[in-house]
């Protein structure tokens, strides 16, 4: 029996890979999907078929452009109406030489969201593994608020009778493979455990000891944050993402060139550290830090404008571009040729941002004309407390909330350590904000420094 755990950085995303009898099937796999054939190419095996768990919302699926090559059949859940694949629902079974994967129906996070039974027959009739999609993760379970606020009850509700009715009574030595793993935005706070069971969740997962009432009440009142990008994950993964056949080209730009796309509106978008932002930037530019492409490029650009990229060197471009096809940004257009070192070597006009440590805040803390503003998420700031007289807004949402930042003051800008500072710091700018500063180290660097953080 083959099995391979497939995982994409930042995103938290997990695909499976599992085949016998030369064939193979792949389990929700990603858009850049060479990785599926190399496997099977490897095993000698011939990938037949393709799973999707669910819609997905955080990334596009893969499966229509690993079908192009392979020629495998795609399989989604029956009570979403898709614009390609085939239906399946309860009970119905797929083989691969001894394998046997029977559907289960567990709808809660989506309406036609659907787990996997693995059976090896060769060896045993009992479950060997469940793939549960984002049914139930390590520590967690899936979020509920996607369908809307209005059906967020009627979710939680269906989600409880997944979990209890269809998941719980596997036998307890039964592998969860879930979809995501920790750091993904698609459940409140997933463990950070490469593979779990159904007696290990029994024992240790808070939300499976609830009772319906109580966890239902736990899900309707949950604080998640949606992305605007879910929206368009959402309409291509229903439809049918375009293909792509290859990783998109990226074009090198001269400093000349980037100020004629900026002039059309294209999003330059810096992915230096905010140290090196800070220090100098090219005017209108928005900060995300390499490993935070993924996590924040969803909530500030759009599917239209073109999208260049501004590094120090440009080294392994490649797995950058990878964050933008995995998000469905096919307009990552290119990058400024030479890094940042060709803007300031042709002497254009540079903007920065301020920077303050922890004692500096600290001197200025009393301060009238100070504004200290909180971008973390808001569970964090509860959770951990927060610097005194600090005011909340998500980093994610600034743009919705402008009207209520002061122009007239300097604005600190504070994450837990710096890095989303830097986005919201770059944010803020953009809007005509001319007094910011980003606390480099944030709350961490801020109780290093033996500050004190206030709970409640």
């Amino acid at each position: 029996m083959l099995f391979e755990k497939i995982k994409s950085d930042i995103l938290a995303h997990n695909s499976y890979v599992i085949g016998a009898g030369g064939e193979m099937a792949v389990i929700d796999p990603r858009r850049d999907c060479q990785v599926y054939v190399n496997i099977a190419e490897h095993e000698n095996m011939r990938i037949t078929k393709i799973f999707e768990t669910h819609k997905n919302e955080d990334y596009v699926i893969g499966s229509r452009e690993l079908a192009r090559p392979t020629g495998a059949e795609i399989f989604h859940g029956a009570r979403e109406e898709f614009g390609f694949g085939t239906p399946i629902g309860e009970g119905e079974t797929f083989r691969l030489g001894p394998l046997e994967l029977v559907v289960l129906e567990t709808p809660g996070h989506t309406a036609e969201s659907i787990s996997l039974l693995l059976r090896d027959r060769s060896v045993s009739d009992d479950p060997l593994m469940v793939f549960t999609g984002d049914a139930l993760f390590a520590g967690d379970v899936g979020r509920t608020d996607l369908a809307g606020e209005d059906r967020r009850r009627e979710m939680s509700e269906m989600l409880y009778s997944s979990l209890h009715e269809k998941l719980l009574p596997l036998p307890e030595g039964v592998i969860v493979c879930p979809a995501h793993g920790a750091g993904s935005v698609c459940g409140g706070n997933i463990s950070d455990r490469e593979y779990t069971s159904i007696g290990f969740e029994k024992a240790t997962n808070r939300l499976l000891v609830m009772d319906r009432e109580e966890f239902v009440e736990y899900k309707v009142n949950e604080r998640l944050y949606e992305p605007p990008y879910f929206t368009m994950m959402r309409k291509l993964n229903r439809e049918g993402p375009p293909l792509i056949y290859n990783l998109p080209y990226l074009r090198a730009y001269t400093a000349r060139e980037i100020h004629s796309l900026l002039d059309q509106k294209a999003q330059v978008v810096d992915i230096r550290s905010p140290t090196s932002f800070a220090g100098g930037h090219i005017p209108g530019t928005i900060s995300i830090w390499r490993n935070g492409l993924p996590l924040y490029m969803g909530y500030y650009l759009n599917y239209e404008d073109p999208i260049v990229l501004v590094d120090d060197f440009n080294l392994d471009m490649d797995r950058v571009v990878r964050h933008f096809v995995r998000l469905g940004y096919d307009n990552i257009a290119g990058y400024l040729a030479g890094g940042f070192p060709a803007w300031f070597k042709q002497g254009e006009e540079i903007e920065r941002t301020g920077t303050w440590s922890p004692s500096d805040l600290a001197e200025h803390l009393d301060d009238p004309l100070v504004w200290v503003l909180d971008v973390r998420n808001i569970n964090h700031r509860e959770e951990d407390g927060h610097i005194q007289g600090s005011h909340h807004i998500y980093v994610g949402e600034i743009e919705e909330h402008l009207a209520e930042v002061p122009e007239e003051k300097q604005i600190v800008v504070h994450c837990d350590a710096g890095f989303k500072g830097s986005l919201a710091a770059s944010i803020l700018e953009k809007h005509g904000f001319r007094h910011v500063i980003n606390l480099l180290g944030g709350t961490i660097g801020w109780e290093a420094a033996n500050y004190p953080l206030i709970k409640g």
